[in-house]
């Protein structure tokens, strides 16, 4: 079974948005993320912030680059809860390292933290569900 249909045949809430929309809102997302992230790994190679500055975020980019394949491929809807959990912590503790040091970063990341926060809702339901 491919992963449309194995994820279309799940309980989900009714307020699930359709997957063009979750497209679109990654769409809009993604380029936000890679400058004020690429922003952030540049400096930290520079030598202007420290490691300990880009560590939420290193761990936030793998977090979200492996939840796709642990959704779909594995199709293991608690490790992808816990993983969609340690996403929405790691942007939480990036906003809070950066303040400091640059705003607009912190402030960038807050339409991600907002559809993080609503899609760990959907992820948790969703998992809730089908168990």
């Amino acid at each position: 079974m491919d992963w449309m249909t194995w994820y279309n045949a799940l309980a989900r809430p009714d307020w699930t948005p359709s997957p063009s929309t979750i497209g679109l809102i990654w769409r809009i997302l993604y380029p936000i993320i890679i400058v004020s992230f690429g922003f952030v790994f540049v400096q930290t190679f520079r030598g202007k912030l420290p490691w300990r500055v880009a560590l939420p975020f290193a761990i936030n980019l793998v977090s979200n680059l492996i939840f796709t394949p642990i959704q779909f491929g594995l199709r293991n809807l608690t490790l992808a809860s816990v993983d969609i959990l340690v996403v929405l912590v790691t942007i939480v503790w990036s906003i809070v390292v950066i303040w400091p040091r640059y705003r607009w970063v912190a402030v960038a990341q807050l339409p991600y933290l907002i559809w993080v926060s609503i899609a760990t809702v959907l992820q948790l339901s969703i998992t809730w569900m089908n168990r």
